[in-house]
């Protein structure tokens, strides 16, 4: 199985939302599914079904299925798939030049899920080596540390800026954050693959 990785042709949230329904009906200590038939099925216009499907699969947060960390319930891939469909809304926004607007609790709790889901599976998955210097994230929500070791930087700005630059949308050099410390060893950082 390969996860939905955003560079591949297909994988989109009309695959992804596919994708995580099936898994999400899944037996707990089922594999991820295979992503290719959802890939390959993807279509414009299939999108309003995906997020039907996606929605019923999810409708009982309760149930046992996998996750990206294991045996859980449906009601991880909600706050999945929360977050999946913001970035690619702030995608949107702008590709079109809009602010990069967003529910505030939202924006700030895919950063968090960034830093306490993506990035360590990032590491277990060996796509990444653990980071031995640390950048700090501060947001009007509250701060938070990407890393281990020592902080050499702070990146501050909007929750949903800060998410983007963890999901690989926007660089430290972003007029609307703001970056202390040693730039260099921030941009290195922020520049791996903390997310897929």
């Amino acid at each position: 199985m390969r996860a939905l990785d955003r560079g591949r042709p297909g994988a989109t949230p009309r695959a992804i939302h596919r994708w995580a329904a099936a898994t999400a009906r899944s037996a707990p200590d089922a594999a991820l599914p295979d992503d290719d038939p959802f890939v390959a099925a993807a279509t414009v216009a299939g999108y309003p079904d995906a997020a039907a499907d996606l929605r019923a699969a999810l409708a009982d947060p309760d149930r046992p299925c996998p996750t990206l960390t294991g045996p859980g319930v449906a009601g991880w891939w909600t706050r999945r798939q929360l977050h999946e469909t913001l970035v690619h809304r702030l995608d949107l926004a702008e590709a079109l030049g809009a602010p990069a607007e967003a529910d505030p609790a939202v924006a700030a709790d895919c950063v968090a899920e960034v830093l306490d889901t993506m990035q360590p599976r990032q590491v277990r998955l060996g796509r990444m080596a653990q980071p031995d210097t640390a950048v700090r994230l501060t947001t009007p929500a509250g701060t938070a540390t990407l890393g281990r070791g020592p902080v050499v930087a702070e990146v501050s700005g909007p929750a949903p800026v800060v998410a983007l630059l963890l999901w690989r949308r926007t660089t430290p050099e972003d007029p609307r954050l703001t970056v202390t410390g040693d730039r260099a060893a921030a941009a290195d950082l922020l520049a791996r693959p903390i997310t897929p």
